[in-house]
């Protein structure tokens, strides 16, 4: 109840920073309480689109013939040892639906207008869901977590679920790191209902609906998340210690000594006609 509390502080003292018809006091009393540090359910394997499922073809992904063929493109690079479509490597924001797949522990903050969803990892852009009851903009720019617009509905006089709908979103992105694609066009629509487990107030569960037309009808899962009992946060910069080197579409590898090296079987060095000239003019 601390950390309620203190939000509720945090936003009354930023309330009262514009006019004093702006104040509003917010009653937490009527949201429930996803307070803490959440983390994705073990399920034994690894953070995927349906955790029901296990991993690669059994996730059934409905694809459209197209993007099966450029699926099973992606899981032959990747057994060669290249990373497929997954560019994740490159510490480029892996966006929605993939960043609710708990790959790092999130935070909710709850507030009158706006719910923050707040991520560790750095890759992993914040999200805001719009509960104004503001309507969809005319124009805006597309980013990887999309812009969301969500309601709070209630039980028993209490708010417990909340719903939302995400759109305006851009790529490339891709619904897990095995390379399961979603189309070019980024028309992606989400629908999410975030709700606590009747039993269990520490799991939270997020129905979650994609429908992109990569696939042949929208895609339905559950992702289950854990309320950690030890909140620690921690830096994680994907940049720092990144040994992966993008020479044109190539993907190489930095060695512990500081030499490039093939990053799967049979690939070739990259073009060094640039360095080769250097050498040829030193030479001369």
């Amino acid at each position: 109840m601390q950390y309620r509390n203190t939000m509720g502080a945090v936003t009354l003292m930023a309330a009262l920073g514009g006019t004093a018809t702006s104040a509003q006091v917010i009653d937490y009393s009527k949201y429930p309480d996803w307070s803490g540090q959440w983390a994705r359910v073990p399920d034994g394997g690894p953070p995927r689109y349906d955790p029901g499922k296990p991993p690669r073809h059994a996730q059934q992904a409905p694809l459209k013939p197209k993007y099966l063929a450029i699926y099973e493109a992606s899981l032959k690079d990747q057994a060669e040892g290249g990373q497929g479509l997954d560019i994740a490597y490159r510490c480029i924001p892996s966006g929605m639906p993939r960043q609710m797949s708990g790959v790092a522990p999130f935070e909710f903050v709850i507030t009158h207008d706006i719910t923050f969803i707040l991520f560790e990892l750095m890759t992993q852009q914040p999200r805001r869901v719009y509960t104004d009851g503001r309507a969809w903009p005319k124009e805006i720019e597309p980013t990887f977590v999309g812009y969301s617009i969500g309601k709070w509905r209630d039980s028993a006089g209490r708010l417990d679920t909340l719903e939302v709908e995400t759109r305006h979103l851009k790529g490339p992105r891709i619904f897990d790191q095995s390379g399961t694609p979603m189309a070019d066009d980024n028309e992606t629509v989400i629908k999410e209902r975030f709700f606590l487990d009747k039993t269990n107030p520490n799991i939270l569960h997020n129905e979650m609906t994609t429908t992109d037309n990569a696939l042949t009808r929208p895609w339905t899962a559950t992702k289950n998340y854990r309320r950690l009992p030890e909140v620690q946060w921690t830096e994680n910069n994907c940049t720092e210690g990144n040994n992966h080197i993008v020479v044109g579409d190539q993907n190489y590898y930095l060695s512990g000594d500081g030499y490039l090296m093939p990053a799967r079987r049979g690939q070739q060095p990259p073009d060094l006609r640039y360095f080769r000239a250097a050498e040829k003019r030193n030479r001369q």
